[in-house]
């Protein structure tokens, strides 16, 4: 099974719903959303059916037991990131705040502070026809890459003998991504004719260069600057990076994005264009379109 990645430098490029038309073109039956801060890609691909939900933990957080704890503060002294605050004569930790060190359990000398699991998330499976699996974040948690990993490990084995599995991955270079591009096939980068859109896509060819993995690049809304399109396409060029094609800015995108549907579900230049660079990267991926 290949698999397809795509990912872009900055939010609101284009990138889930370049993702969503993927899926419709190639009628995928495995694909996943590794933006795990903030995943939408269920808003447009309409899956059917109920997913099962699991917990994720993450790291370690402080509990102070109240029945235990008699309000000496060292715990509170002694905790560098200012988590644990008094309330009603006894000391309780903040769980946003909380790095999950240790050092209250250490130094409470009634043994009222421990360490406990977290929730950090929940993993949503859809194990079916298709199948989608996808997660969400808690507020304030960290550990997003170990989460993006059991995203995919959910996805691959409960994925069906299938051709091809598109990933629908975070914006930016963080550990969500590093952990997305982990043993993909072909990592389609989309981006703007911007400066943040250009500065942001070689921060991202670099980082996938370290793990050895393939890239391709398409620009969405080409021609609200020709000039940074042509400046992209050079840079691809001389990065001998495939320059899979330009999508044009369609008002067309806003509407199906209103009505909750894919691009390529709505009959406009910009679905004609990017069906062009689907074609194109799945020609890199030996797939026939």
């Amino acid at each position: 099974m290949k698999k397809l990645l795509i990912l872009s430098g900055k939010g609101g490029t284009g990138k889930t719903t370049t993702t969503a038309s993927f899926i419709r073109f190639s009628q995928a039956q495995v694909f996943a959303d590794c933006d795990v801060d903030a995943p939408n890609l269920h808003l447009v691909s309409h899956v059917e059916g109920n997913p099962a939900v699991s917990d994720y933990y993450g790291s370690e957080k402080a509990w102070i037991d109240p029945q235990k704890c008699l309000g000496c503060g060292i715990c509170a002294d002694a905790c560098r990131f200012h988590a644990i605050h008094e309330t009603d004569g006894v000391y309780q930790a903040d769980e946003y705040a909380c790095e999950g060190c240790g050092v209250c359990t250490a130094v409470c000398p009634y043994g009222a502070a421990s360490l406990k699991e977290d929730k950090a998330g929940s993993l949503f499976l859809y194990d079916g026809n298709p199948v989608f699996s996808s997660a969400k974040l808690k507020m304030g948690r960290g550990n997003s890459g170990k989460l993006v990993s059991a995203v995919k490990s959910a996805m691959t084995e409960a994925a069906p003998p299938a051709e091809l599995a598109i990933i629908d991955g975070s914006p930016g270079i963080g550990c969500p991504v590093i952990s997305s591009i982990s043993g993909v096939d072909l990592v389609l980068i989309v981006t703007e004719p911007s400066l943040s859109g250009l500065h942001d896509l070689k921060r991202i060819v670099e980082t996938a260069s370290i793990f050895r993995a393939k890239t391709a690049v398409c620009v969405n809304k080409y021609d609200l600057s020709p000039e940074k399109t042509a400046e992209i396409e050079a840079y691809c060029q001389e990065e001998e990076i495939p320059f899979l094609g330009r999508v044009p800015y369609d008002p067309s995108a806003s509407r199906a994005i209103n009505e909750g549907l894919p691009l390529s579900e709505i009959d406009c230049p910009a679905r004609d264009a990017l069906y062009e660079v689907y074609r194109k990267t799945m020609s890199l991926l030996d797939i026939q379109p």
